[in-house]
């Protein structure tokens, strides 16, 4: 009794430590009590690693990282139609499904994320200076709460949504924030007050540990005009958007080495490739790479998207405060000499596409685990900071861009790491195949015709329908609709002929059905006249002479 009594206590005191430790706990107190370690002792700790195994279930993901919302696919230039494993640009981040974005609106001025479980201010308001932002936080209460929090870099990011469109060719009409603006106020810049339209950037609590632009003190913000990270300065009278937040802490990583070159992260239920590829290479290149890699006994390993690289970038490190990279140093890192002549560390891939206005995919999304340097006032220097999110293009030549590109001179070096992971999908289901198209089978080209068709999604997901009408030309992507809802898209042929009208779906995270099968139609003759109007009808009857001429 005494002995069941201590190996109960070890379990208690144990709920978060590492199963072999308790099981190397309860193996000396059987063995100083004198007894053997027979076949049902062993059997009895089996079943306590299997208890504790399903319990951690509820110690991991507590870092739960929001998919980033895109759901289209691009080459090195354009969109594209999304490829098969084994074909060029497979793996990039449209083809893999997350924790998708789901709010929720409270009704008093909060939202509430019900993937991180964070509590949001829904409207920014007016802009501030950064020590309004910090200040503000301590005397603000809204709906009740008083323990809001100005967010850190990763709270904040998590918001991001790169469904988005980068407006810097100077243009919102049509342009898509990197914020769900159906649950969060946003404004672009405004060039009537001296503003660029992209400067909608945002506050943080995340201070860089070191300094950019030529010793200035900057904290890591979002720009949700853009979709990027970067530094920006504290001190001056520049002002920025600001949304608090309550709810636990969000974004603490917990490294454990598995010992057979992959590291595992309690926090996210992610796996990562412990080293790097060790060589820049094009984004294309990247993602071949890492769906073509086998490690530690698995071969489902993927690019990440810049969501899950972000959450592994340790932004208490620094090459110049920490002279480390701004990673846990659980991890191997590859070093670089820099475009300014210095030890550094590189960019690295993400899967992510960042679209550019109109429907521009030639960029792709990095993030900096080292300087993110730029060329300003004259030579090279630190001006985002270690752990920035920026882009760069899929393809060219670094030496097109001596002093980098953008206001800040951006380094360009198109030709970047490479950091796989696997895990942390969501178990979404496409729709099920959508019900053949019913309509008219038969009719006149130039004129109009309507089609209907549903389908079902298991996980009542909202769901987008395309029809194709086998001419060259689809309805593009329409909806959302609800799961089992009959719909319909009307369309006229231009020319004779016969045509086979199909249908696919997808659900909000871009998860795509089969086409369903086909409706072949005949449209034998132009519209001339319309046979079936009454007033025809009617000078038929009268008139037979006109059946021959007609």
């Amino acid at each position: 009794m005494i002995i069941y009594c201590i190996i109960n206590y070890i379990v208690y005191i144990s709920g978060k430590m590492n199963i072999k430790l308790l099981s190397y706990g309860i193996f000396i107190v059987l063995i100083l009590s004198g007894i053997s370690v027979n076949a049902g002792i062993l059997q009895f700790h089996t079943n306590i690693d299997r208890e504790l195994i399903n319990n951690s279930t509820n110690i991991q993901n507590s870092y739960v990282i929001v998919d980033t919302g895109q759901n289209v696919c691009f080459d090195n230039s354009k969109e594209i139609s999304c490829s098969n494993s084994g074909e060029s640009f497979y793996g990039q981040d449209a083809q893999y499904f997350g924790n998708h974005p789901s709010y929720q609106k409270n009704g008093d001025g909060t939202i509430t994320d019900l993937n991180s479980g964070l509590m949001w201010q829904k409207d920014p308001g007016d802009k501030m200076t950064y020590n309004e932002a910090v200040s503000g936080a301590i005397t603000f209460n809204l709906a009740g709460y008083n323990d809001w929090r100005l967010p850190s870099i990763k709270e904040l990011y998590s918001l991001i949504d790169f469904r988005g469109t980068d407006p810097s060719a100077g243009v919102t009409s049509g342009m898509i924030p990197f914020i769900d603006t159906d649950y969060f106020n946003f404004e672009y810049g405004n060039p009537s007050a001296g503003e660029r339209i992209i400067d909608s950037q945002w506050t943080t609590s995340s201070v860089y540990e070191s300094t950019v632009m030529d010793s200035q003190e900057g904290f890591f913000g979002v720009n949700f005009a853009d979709g990027r990270i970067k530094c920006y300065p504290t001190a001056n009278n520049k002002l920025y958007f600001t949304i608090y937040v309550r709810g636990n802490s969000y974004g603490l990583n917990d490294f454990i080495d598995n010992g057979d070159g992959a590291i595992s992260d309690i926090s996210t239920g992610l796996i990562w490739q412990r080293n790097d590829n060790g060589e820049g290479v094009l984004w294309e290149e990247a993602l071949s790479y890492c769906e073509n890699l086998e490690l530690a006994g698995y071969d489902d390993w993927r690019l990440p998207n810049a969501k899950e690289l972000q959450s592994i970038v340790d932004y208490s490190r620094c090459p110049d405060t920490t002279d480390s990279a701004a990673i846990d140093p659980i991890f191997g890192i590859s070093s670089i000499t820099n475009e300014g002549g210095e030890e550094d560390y590189p960019f690295f891939w993400t899967s992510t596409t960042h679209i550019a206005y109109p429907n521009n995919g030639f960029a792709a999304v990095y993030v900096s685990f080292g300087r993110a340097l730029g060329y300003w006032n004259g030579h090279w220097t630190d001006v985002h900071g270690a752990g920035a999110q920026r882009s760069d293009p899929k393809i060219g030549d670094p030496d097109d861009y001596p002093f980098g590109h953008g206001p800040q001179g951006d380094a360009v070096r198109i030709n970047n790491y490479v950091r796989c992971v696997r895990g942390g999908l969501s178990d979404n289901k496409a729709p099920d195949k959508p019900n053949t198209p019913s309509g008219p089978v038969s009719g006149k080209s130039g004129m109009e015709y309507t089609y209907s068709t549903s389908t079902s999604d298991s996980d009542e997901d909202r769901i987008y329908f395309l029809f194709d009408w086998d001419d060259g030309a689809n309805s593009g992507w329409i909806g959302p609709y609800n799961s089992g809802e009959v719909i319909s898209e009307s369309y006229s042929w231009k020319s004779v002929g016969n045509y086979d009208i199909r249908v696919k779906a997808k659900d909000d995270s871009g998860a795509e059905s089969e086409w369903s099968d086909p409706l072949p139609i005949n449209m034998p003759k132009t519209k001339s006249f319309d046979y079936f109007n009454p007033w025809i009808l009617r000078l038929i009857e009268q008139f037979p002479i006109f059946k021959f001429t007609i």
